[in-house]
């Protein structure tokens, strides 16, 4: 299995881990975990701020990881589907705390669009508490 994760990945913290464990898990041992990193530009706009880490950082702190196989730029930015065309995953895994909004219309694609390529998108149970978010506005 290829399992299909993305995000930013600033401040890397226990509930990162925790996602990318639970992807591994999914992946299982010959399968492969493939991270989309947002890139620089893309985090500032969306955001409207930068992320803390740069993205040459961000990217080897996830290739250390060894719940990670791969890390690959999200240059859609919002339209995910470029890099998941690329991936070409079998699952798309994402943190339970999507589940009440609209991911599909995030990530920009449809359920349809997902169908028609065989990619089972799945809620991960998300870690309580911990956020790049809080952290940031912590410090």
């Amino acid at each position: 299995m290829r399992v299909y994760t993305g995000g930013t990945f600033d401040l890397f913290h226990i509930g990162h881990v925790r996602l990318l464990w639970r992807c591994s898990k999914l992946a299982s041992p010959d399968g492969e975990v493939v991270v989309a990193l947002n890139t620089d530009d893309f985090v500032a706009a969306y955001k409207g701020r930068p992320p803390v880490i740069p993205y040459a950082e961000r990217r080897e702190i996830l290739e250390a990881c060894r719940y990670v196989d791969r890390v690959v730029p999200n240059h859609g930015g919002a339209d995910s589907k470029p890099a998941i065309e690329w991936v070409q995953p079998d699952i798309i895994a994402v943190g339970s705390d999507w589940q009440d909004r609209d991911y599909h219309a995030q990530m920009g694609f449809t359920q349809a669009w997902l169908d028609e390529r065989g990619i089972r998108l799945i809620y991960l149970p998300y870690t309580e508490g911990v956020s790049t978010s809080d952290i940031r506005d912590h410090r």
